[in-house]
């Protein structure tokens, strides 16, 4: 097979942000930052390992204009009103830095998770805080331990600093294959990375079984648990590593507001682990530096305001189940999923499958791994999922 690398800046010059499934942002939350590049196959494809690549589409074109964009896992019902209002009052204090308001968003947190606060590091969004540890713990090279699939947005940056990544597939039913992690460690190991639940898969590795694996291997290497999509399971919180960090173990724990909070484009995270190893990464950044004023505000009305978390959850699910319906009606199998997001393999090369969704105006991501040709499909609003199943019905049926 062969390979080319081009950096994003030369990828954007070439009008390669475009259509179908990936559009800019979907892409590049894969590889967010300018200096990984990325390694395209001979058709243009994106190659993230050996066994997982990701389809771009045919067409070069402008931003399509989509009827149901479900391609980034976007919250469709958010940001929440009490998150809205607040935002909106506190715009007049934009000229200053939040440093104040920020720390009362910290204690809050630290509240919420049950650690003290010297054990919370913001970020705008989670995706920064992935990439800084990256940058801060692969400076000197090593080796990074994953699923494969995965998310690649830490692995990317570890890549581009100089490490190598130990990519250990998937178990046959969809989980973390912990026992081959574990024997992927070794002395260059400078960290284990789990994405659960998983993304592009959409699928969980079993709690006690992870809990169990995080406090031994801890011991030896980092592990960082990226709970993204938590808590779009109804007793998903239950189920965090976060109680580690109590135990002394060295892990660390990143949560989002961009998910169930619905505020992608406000641009919140934080990550929760051992105070020793936020003072490494506090040596690059100062975190919370890059959040805006309003969306401090925004962070804080935002964890108050249960209904709306339980409403999207809720209204997530009742659009999985229709989902799962429609294509059982079709004939196709799916991977049930636990997030915001679902994967179920399709028979059209996905690049082709790309192009005749985006000409319907549905925007969703295609992914081969394990053998097969697969569409990632973000969960909208229930009017929007109606769109995509009759495209579907359409493009492959």
């Amino acid at each position: 097979m062969t390979t080319k690398n081009i950096s994003r800046r030369d990828w954007l010059k070439k009008g390669a942000l475009t259509a179908g499934g990936v559009l800019a942002a979907p892409y590049l939350g894969y590889s967010e930052n300018l200096k990984s590049p990325l390694a395209l196959d001979s058709n243009g494809d994106a190659i993230y390992s050996p066994f997982f690549k990701e389809y771009l589409p045919k067409e070069v074109r402008e931003f399509p204009v989509f009827d149901a964009k479900l391609n980034a896992n976007e919250n469709p019902y958010g940001p929440s009103p009490k998150a809205l209002e607040a935002f909106k009052s506190a715009a007049s204090g934009g000229n200053r830095y939040a440093w104040k308001e920020l720390f009362q968003l910290v204690d809050k947190i630290a509240a919420f998770e049950g650690v003290t606060p010297k054990n919370i590091m913001m970020g705008p969004g989670s995706s920064d805080l992935l990439e800084k540890t990256a940058m801060v713990l692969f400076m000197n090279g090593g080796n990074v331990v994953s699923a494969d699939p995965a998310y690649m947005s830490l692995i990317r940056v570890a890549e581009s600093v100089g490490a190598t990544w130990k990519p250990v597939p998937l178990k046959k039913d969809w989980s973390h294959d912990l026992k081959a992690m574990e024997d992927a460690v070794d002395s260059d190991t400078k960290l284990v990375y789990i994405c659960n639940p998983n993304n592009p898969t959409g699928t969980i590795t079993e709690h006690e079984e992870l809990v169990d694996f995080c406090s031994r291997v801890s011991e030896k290497v980092p592990v960082f648990v990226d709970e993204a999509y938590l808590a779009f399971m109804g007793n998903g919180l239950k189920k965090s590593m976060v109680n580690l960090i109590n135990e002394g173990k060295n892990v660390i724990i990143a949560r989002t507001f961009s998910k169930i909070h619905g505020m992608a484009g406000l641009r919140v995270g934080y990550i929760v682990g051992q105070e020793s190893t936020l003072a490494q990464l506090q040596q690059i950044t100062r975190g919370g530096m890059g959040i805006s004023y309003p969306s401090v505000f925004a962070a804080m009305a935002a964890m108050d305001d249960t209904a709306f978390i339980d409403n999207s959850r809720e209204l997530n699910a009742k659009c999985r189940e229709y989902v799962y319906a429609s294509l059982d009606s079709m004939g196709f199998d799916y991977v049930k999923s636990h997030t915001s997001f679902m994967i179920f393999p399709i028979e059209m090369q996905g690049k082709d499958f790309l192009q005749k969704m985006t000409d319907l105006k549905v925007g969703v991501r295609a992914f081969h791994f394990m053998d097969k040709d697969w569409c990632r499909v973000s969960m909208g609003t229930m009017d929007e999922m109606k769109l995509f199943t009759s495209a579907i019905s359409k493009v492959l049926v």
